[in-house]
């Protein structure tokens, strides 16, 4: 058996989503739910929301990881204070070809 204070920052962060999933929720607020995670863990925690968000649960996602992007149906980036949802999807597109 481990304490929280045993973990890595990474395990804390997997056990966090681990506890708010148990139960069941319909909407899910993940603020930068992969900051502590190897790339590795990272692309595992995001192809969990995203098949959430595909069985009909909402997932709202705050990351400054660029790679959040390419699991979300829709970006909002805020920004200098506003909100910029036009530009940054315009922005994406390009770069969205490039890596597909």
């Amino acid at each position: 058996m481990h304490y929280p204070k045993e973990l890595s920052g990474g395990e804390q962060q997997k056990v966090a989503l681990a506890r708010a999933l148990i139960n069941d929720p319909t909407i899910i607020l993940a603020d930068e739910p992969t900051g502590s995670l190897d790339s590795e863990n990272e692309d595992n925690i995001l192809k969990i929301l995203k098949k959430l968000a595909q069985n009909c649960k909402c997932v709202i996602v705050v990351s400054h990881s660029e790679k959040t992007v390419k699991y979300a149906d829709e970006v909002i980036e805020i920004k200098n204070g506003g909100v910029n949802m036009q530009e940054k999807l315009a922005l994406l597109k390009p770069m969205f070809r490039k890596k597909l």
